[in-house]
């Protein structure tokens, strides 16, 4: 693996760092890296999606944030976007680094003292204007559009370059400064040498944490909102795949006179129930990815059992009113207990499985997701399990319920019972069926949330 030097720049990808005049300048990993691949691949026009795929190949990211990262790499090297020296934007396509004195060396030895940086090099240049000001108050200022908020992050960025806390000291309580420290908070992840911006203990922490909740769904609303239709649609799929397999295994058992079109009826409830299901918890989930860049772990866990807790009191309040009111009939049914149970668990396992992926909305590839699918699906079992075993069904043991409260239904899952040595629907059939039913939902739900979209 080679270093590069260009200009008064050595760039060391074994090393992971990059001087200026012997001095080091601080980039956040993915910038780095994204240096990197456009210098090793300097001949070329490199495309946005090959970026994308390249350096954000765990992650859904925007636009926006392919921008930025080239905002933040011209401000290091002293670039500017209308007279590139390194990285010129190529419209419509990509971008590509156009220095042509690149050198190529061996990585070894100690040479990051091979060029002593000369006093004239070391020394910033005086200024005598205040640097603060100016950001300051374009940060402040209402944007006009996306050109104007692009710039005003740009703002932010700069300010965490020449101190964090002076710049948090000197907003004060300036007009519309819970915007300012919630765009210093949202942008400090993307500058290497900034400080931490609290939230609470300064002025307005409310009015400052709807103001970054706001920014961070606004930059991400896209792929929030795909990705909870796929969540929705993979816990459909899950559903309807488990009412199939139970209506055919209760129509095939012994001593069972229920007929094999009650596989499809049993198909389509379980496919309603499961989209609900997904909806929820994918909401949860996707809102919380989308705001959360510090407590990941409680934000998804939270996000999550909020979001399935609230599609399981919906579901559970739309079917006890249902089968009241159409068909006069009282059942006890669950929903809203089990639902932000069944969420927590799958933000568990969502969670823990995706760890690593930071800067976007986690979309692992291959055994990477595979992960995501098993320990979604596995903490979704375990959690349904739970809930069975402490007396609360889930969907199969809520239609056996129905059933057994309504005449000449054929529905009754007795049959089924028989087969895991029980002669009735008791808590080992109760327990095989749901942690069945919270498995599928947990692989569902895990394919449709880690499917990347072109």
């Amino acid at each position: 693996m080679p270093r590069y030097r260009f200009s008064e720049f050595i760039l060391s990808p074994r090393r992971r760092v990059l001087l200026r005049n012997g001095r080091e300048v601080p980039l956040i990993p993915r910038y780095f890296d994204l240096l990197v691949f456009l210098i090793e691949r300097r001949s070329d026009a490199v495309h946005r999606r090959e970026i994308f795929d390249r350096i954000w190949s765990d992650v859904i990211v925007s636009e926006s944030a392919l921008s930025q990262a080239i905002r933040t790499i011209r401000r290091v090297l002293g670039d500017d976007s209308r007279e590139p020296v390194y990285v010129r934007t190529i419209s419509r396509h990509g971008y590509r680094f156009v220095f042509d004195a690149v050198v190529e060396e061996d990585d070894d030895g100690d040479w990051e003292h091979e060029r002593p940086v000369s006093p004239a090099l070391a020394s910033s240049p005086e200024v005598s204007a205040d640097p603060f000001e100016p950001l300051l108050s374009r940060l402040t200022r209402a944007a006009g559009g996306p050109v104007d908020e692009e710039d005003q992050r740009e703002a932010a960025e700069l300010l965490h370059g020449l101190g964090t806390a002076e710049a948090m000291r000197r907003l004060g309580t300036r007009p519309r400064h819970q915007f300012a420290r919630a765009l210093l908070r949202d942008t400090r992840w993307d500058a290497a040498e900034a400080g931490p911006v609290p939230i609470f203990g300064e002025p307005a922490p409310v009015a400052t944490a709807r103001e970054l909740v706001v920014l961070r769904l606004r930059r991400a609303a896209a792929f929030a909102a795909s990705r909870w239709m796929n969540a929705s649609l993979g816990g459909g799929m899950a559903g309807v795949l488990a009412g199939a397999i139970g209506g055919v295994v209760l129509a095939a058992a012994p001593s069972s006179s229920a007929p094999l079109d009650l596989a499809p009826v049993l198909a389509v409830i379980g496919g309603c129930c499961g989209a609900a299901g997904g909806a929820g918890v994918g909401a949860g989930l996707s809102i919380a990815e989308s705001i959360a860049r510090s407590r990941r772990d409680l934000a998804l866990i939270s996000g999550a059992a909020i979001g399935g807790g609230l599609a399981g009191f919906t579901a559970q309040w739309l079917g006890r009113w249902s089968l009241s009111t159409l068909v006069g009939v009282n059942v006890v049914t669950g929903g809203g207990i089990e639902g932000l149970v069944i969420g927590a668990a799958a933000g568990l396992g969502y969670s823990l499985s995706t760890r690593r992926a930071e800067g976007g909305l986690a979309a692992p590839r291959g055994p990477k997701r595979l992960r995501v699918i098993g320990l979604t699906a596995a903490a979704c079992g375990l959690a349904a399990l739970a809930l069975t075993l402490l007396g609360r069904p889930l969907v199969g043991g809520t239609i056996h319920a129905i059933a057994q409260a309504s005449l000449g239904s054929q529905a009754a899952l007795t049959p089924i019972a028989r087969l895991v040595g029980e002669t009735d629907f008791g808590p080992l059939t109760a327990a095989v069926i749901g942690t069945g039913e919270g498995a599928l939902f947990g692989i569902g739900l895990s394919i449709g949330l880690t499917r990347r979209t072109a």
